[in-house]
């Protein structure tokens, strides 16, 4: 089945397809002499279960470790060869694999990409190597502040959802795991129902579709079996301040870190509004807590605002870094500003400012094929919908001040809320 995606902004016009043996391919002839394959495949560490947790990241090392058809190290050799350049990375939510190519390469490197995700080998003796590099990961990891400083928000914000977890895994369970994990983990969950192939680039749309199709018809002839998806409810807001502190004597500053479980992608409209919170708050020189906090009254050296939207449940958070003896005058501050977005209507000319960024940020990022690639998988790989992809701005756009308040009263309660407090000694 094919369909032409329509009534959107002419920046973008993929083509969607779906395959009898359930693979999804997005396609898009884009004029720049490049061309990118993203392979987004619905799976991550929010799927591994307790003693497997980190497999999905180990996973993704290990698909670079040769098939029946390529030896360890030759994909990337001939990619290399090829001018090209290709990477992978591991979320909670979804792991993908990306190579962008010269126009007349794609034919014969797309295959070998497709081939090293359908069909890695993990032979014994690779998985014992390259399991010590992992495990140096998460040690270097556990060296970083900023890492350590996540672990510790992430723990604090969920009680029981998976996103609690790291997504390299404890050292404990990654030094157990077993190559045959390994190999039913990818059999189970590397299947085409549950990949999304996205190409974009300066090749005919048919003979990008094409290329992918023909490629996964070698290595699945039908869907193989039916993917047990997590069985996981959001969280319930909190209830009152949950207050963590952690001393770390790395640091030069302390931190604080304000967080309120909120909507996910699941809950796909009820994230705009809090994203334009977000962006009132704490993006940009004049948003509230950068004026108030860091440019007039000196407390922080810095403050910043993030809505992150996992597929189940979305953390918004508030860090600021400060002098220890600032710490509660900062947190007071943030909540009296938290306390007015909830009584008062927020101007049209701050809303605006938020709209014209999300706007400008919106077609900046479409500029490059692995922009679109990315943009596109996600979305459909998470949600299964691609038209939020192009209609962000147009969301964004429609938020108004009624939309603004209602959001900060039903979601960011300055009664109840995550809080964690990282002083340097």
């Amino acid at each position: 089945m094919t369909s032409t995606l329509l009534n959107f902004p002419r920046l973008n016009a993929p083509t969607l397809h779906h395959l009898p043996n359930g693979l999804t391919i997005i396609a898009e002839q884009m004029p720049i002499d490049a061309v990118n394959l993203n392979l987004w495949v619905k799976t991550g560490s929010a799927m591994e279960s307790d003693a497997i947790n980190g497999m999905a990241h180990f996973l993704e090392h290990m698909i670079f470790k040769g098939t029946q058809k390529l030896i360890s190290g030759e994909f990337e050799r001939r990619i290399e060869e090829r001018g090209a350049v290709t990477n992978a990375a591991t979320s909670q939510d979804y792991t993908h694999y990306y190579t962008t190519t010269a126009p007349k390469d794609f034919a014969e490197l797309a295959p070998l990409q497709i081939d090293v995700v359908c069909n890695p080998s993990i032979p014994d003796d690779a998985f014992e190597r390259e399991r010590l590099v992992v495990l140096e990961e998460i040690r270097r990891s556990e060296d970083n502040p900023r890492r350590r400083i996540s672990r510790h928000v992430m723990e604090t914000a969920f009680d029981s959802l998976p996103y609690r977890r790291p997504v390299l895994g404890p050292e404990a369970v990654v030094s157990q795991v077993k190559p045959q994990q390994m190999r039913d983990f990818h059999a189970h969950w590397y299947q085409p129902q549950s990949i999304t192939a996205v190409a974009v680039g300066n090749l005919p749309v048919e003979e990008l579709v094409e290329i992918i199709a023909e490629e996964f018809s070698k290595n699945y002839q039908q869907t193989t079996n039916k993917l047990t998806l997590i069985a996981a409810i959001p969280e319930p807001a909190f209830t009152e301040i949950v207050r963590r502190e952690v001393v770390d004597e790395t640091l030069q500053q302390a931190r604080l870190v304000m967080m309120w479980r909120v909507p996910g992608l699941m809950e796909l409209d009820e994230t705009y509004a809090l994203d334009v919170l977000a962006g009132i708050l704490g993006h940009g020189r004049t948003s509230r807590l950068v004026r108030d906090l860091r440019e007039e009254r000196g407390l922080v050296s810095s403050i910043s605002v993030s809505n992150m939207s996992n597929l189940l449940q979305g953390v918004f958070s508030i860090s600021a870094k400060c002098d220890v003896e600032n710490l509660a005058v900062v947190e007071a501050g943030i909540i009296q500003h938290l306390r007015t977005l909830q009584t008062e209507f927020v101007k049209e000319s701050e809303i605006a400012r938020v709209q014209q960024r999300v706007a400008n940020r919106f077609i900046f990022g479409n500029e490059t094929p692995s922009d679109r690639a990315g943009l596109y998988g996600y979305y459909q790989s998470l949600i299964g919908d691609l038209e939020p992809a192009f209609n962000y701005p147009q969301y964004i756009q429609a938020q108004a001040a009624t939309d603004l308040i209602q959001a900060a009263k039903d979601y960011l309660s300055p009664d109840a809320y995550g809080v964690v407090v990282i002083k340097p000694i």
